[in-house]
């Protein structure tokens, strides 16, 4: 596919693309879709969340970690991205790293804090 078809639309269409991608399990190409979208607004959340999701599940940890670092910078109390961060911390053998993330997400979800 060439690149235009990746930046093609208004941010809405290209929201809904990368969704329908998504979920259709084809995370590289939302992954595509999503980082145009991130850069044109990067302050919103939502996006960045989803492109974090999409690089966790084609296993682009680093990208992912990243990713969610800069969603908690400016959402601290987003508890789901607390939990992804410690689930991409586990799966890169940082242990250590990811127990206070997955603490937090679970207090903030009103799970049981061990």
């Amino acid at each position: 596919m060439s690149e235009s078809y990746f930046e093609f639309g208004t941010p809405a269409e290209r929201w809904d693309r990368a969704k329908m991608f998504f979920d259709a399990k084809e995370y590289v190409t939302a992954a595509r879709i999503l980082t145009g979208l991130v850069d044109e607004v990067p302050e919103q959340v939502a996006p960045r969340l989803l492109l974090a999701r999409a690089y966790y599940h084609s296993a682009r940890l680093a990208k992912a970690e990243s990713e969610l670092l800069a969603v908690l910078e400016r959402d601290p109390v987003e508890h789901y991205a607390h939990l992804m961060l410690g689930r991409t911390l586990e799966r890169q053998g940082r242990a250590d790293e990811a127990a206070p993330h997955l603490r937090m997400a679970a207090a903030m979800s009103g799970e049981a804090v061990l």
